[in-house]
């Protein structure tokens, strides 16, 4: 089976006047995961819900597990778009793509909260930090706090084609693993051109117990929150997670990733819900047992044991990302040490962060082209492996990009994956790289790696706002070339002498030039 076949799109609209509700309420949509073809199991966003729940004020009570159908209007009705497994069995090409939909209705079993999910999301976007989050055009007070960890579990008439979906736990899966996001754009709108479009990405960072809490560089749209996030194990697609929000921003500004909850964590929730509510009646027949685990070892392409090591640079109320170049020394930005002689340096290993007190060596001039500090740690961190410092760069490679960008010090360091988009050069030197990895504020200082290596290719430095429009671009940032750096370092550790570095503050006018955009029209 095909991602494209195990998705769906879920509409939810009222068929009359709701005396509970008010005026009738406008048809809601979104992305879903049929479970199970032959008992018509399906997983979808309680977002799409909202409007129709009677007492809104019941999902904010913590703890709360599941709501029950009849706490949503009478008047409610469900269908449920999918792949129809019928037409073009013998052809090889998925029919999704000729427009072969199939519409079923579908009753709601009951709305399912993941405590989990919501415990770990409470604890990571704090209100403080000023995250917004997409989720629908529901009630911002109702979806703010709690909505997003909700679930609506469905039951549509028996599929006789298809088969059952396998997943896999989120504790299977590292940093760095590929994953496939599938979902709907848009909802309900246009299916025959929107329905179940894929987007590739990594997983970025993990989070909450369990890892309840996934995160993806795979961009997603409005309207693909409910659907699925996948592996790919040898031909089989696994699905690992449900979206919650496809879009996010922190301070306002778009930080490029997209917010899974992790499926083996709302199936617990879900066999826990059916233990102990004897009024689900015959849905207990639905059998979840019959959904088949994947086990599988940790994934090849994860970033644990194969990227250099990334830290937490602290300076005050400033922060950012630092590379560790030695059991010593760490390379970060200047903007990110914001003028202190010493500083706090922090290191994620075995999932607990250690300190170090570090001192500033060097920084470059506010009038260099280069963005750039030297810190000397009192003591040394004794498991760094000196990175390998990449000698070639190309255009169009795989690169990816670790730093602590968006989620901060929550989860450890995040990555990111693109390509390396542009590297721009002086005297047949490269003098600045660009990338298409999603950069956020918090990432200063990260390191641009190759992805098929481990070599590190440059210093994230910033990414792209536009300060008329008031909008951030996270795909699009600017780094600086290690190779600009390895002949300087390789005098330094011969040396000591620190004033080898000095000459990052005199660059050519050009290479000024090329770096004009850094101060003021660029950010991070």
């Amino acid at each position: 089976m095909l991602v494209e076949q195990i998705c769906c799109i879920i509409t939810v609209s009222e068929t009359s006047f709701c005396k509970e509700l008010g005026p009738p309420q406008s048809p809601q949509s979104c992305s879903g995961v049929i479970l199970n073809y032959q008992t018509g199991l399906v997983l979808c966003s309680g977002m799409a819900f909202s409007p129709f729940l009677i007492d809104k004020e019941c999902v904010s009570k913590k703890q709360k597990r599941i709501l029950h159908a009849n706490n949503f209007s009478s008047t409610m009705r469900i269908s449920v778009d999918h792949v129809d497994m019928t037409v073009n069995r013998t052809s090889s090409k998925l029919c999704v793509t000729e427009g072969c939909h199939e519409r079923q209705n579908a009753g709601l079993v009951m709305m399912l909260n993941c405590l989990e999910f919501q415990r770990a999301f409470e604890k990571i976007f704090r209100e403080a930090d000023k995250w917004n989050f997409y989720g629908g055009d529901e009630d911002p007070e109702i979806f703010d706090s709690v909505f997003l960890s909700w679930f609506a579990v469905l039951k549509m008439p028996s599929l006789a084609q298809g088969k059952t979906v396998s997943w896999v736990k989120s504790t299977a899966i590292e940093k760095g693993c590929s994953v496939l996001a599938c979902g709907s754009p848009f909802g309900s709108f246009c299916p025959d051109l929107f329905m179940s479009t894929l987007s590739k990405g990594i997983v970025s960072n993990l989070a909450g117990e369990e890892n309840a809490v996934i995160m993806t560089d795979a961009r997603c749209l409005p309207g693909t929150e409910g659907g699925g996030l996948f592996v790919i194990i040898g031909d089989t697609p696994c699905l690992v997670g449900l979206i919650t929000s496809p879009l996010c921003w922190k301070s306002h500004e778009w930080i490029g990733l997209t917010i899974v909850c992790s499926v083996h964590l709302i199936l617990k929730n879900l066999l826990q819900a059916i233990t102990f509510h004897q009024s689900l009646g015959d849905f207990s027949a639905c059998s979840l047992t019959d959904i088949p685990q994947v086990l599988i070892t940790a994934n090849q392409n994860s970033a644990k044991g194969k990227y250099p090591m990334v830290a937490v640079v602290e300076s005050g109320q400033w922060w950012g990302s630092g590379v560790m170049l030695n059991p010593h020394l760490v390379l970060t930005c200047r903007h990110v040490v914001n003028g202190n002689p010493s500083l706090t340096v922090r290191v994620n290993a075995r999932e607990r962060y250690r300190t170090w007190s570090g001192r500033v060596l060097y920084t470059s001039k506010v009038s260099s082209p280069y963005d750039l500090a030297v810190v000397q740690l009192e003591e040394p961190v004794l498991d760094v492996v000196a990175p390998r410092l990449a000698t070639s760069f190309h255009s169009g490679e795989d690169v990816v990009v670790l730093g602590y960008g968006a989620l901060g010090k929550h989860c450890g360091p995040s990555v990111t994956s693109g390509i390396l988009s542009r590297v721009i050069t002086y005297q047949k030197k490269p003098v600045m790289l660009q990338t298409t990895c999603a950069v956020q504020c918090g990432a200063s200082g990260g390191a641009i790696i190759r992805t098929s290596t481990g070599e590190l290719l440059g210093i994230v430095s910033s990414n792209t706002r536009d300060f008329a429009a008031k909008v951030t671009y996270p795909h699009l940032n600017f780094s600086i070339p290690v190779s600009v750096l390895e002949p300087l370092l390789s005098d330094f550790a011969h040396t000591g002498d620190t004033a080898v570095f000095q000459a990052l503050d005199s660059a050519e006018e050009e290479v000024t030039r090329v770096w004009r955009l850094h101060i003021p029209q660029s950010k991070l």
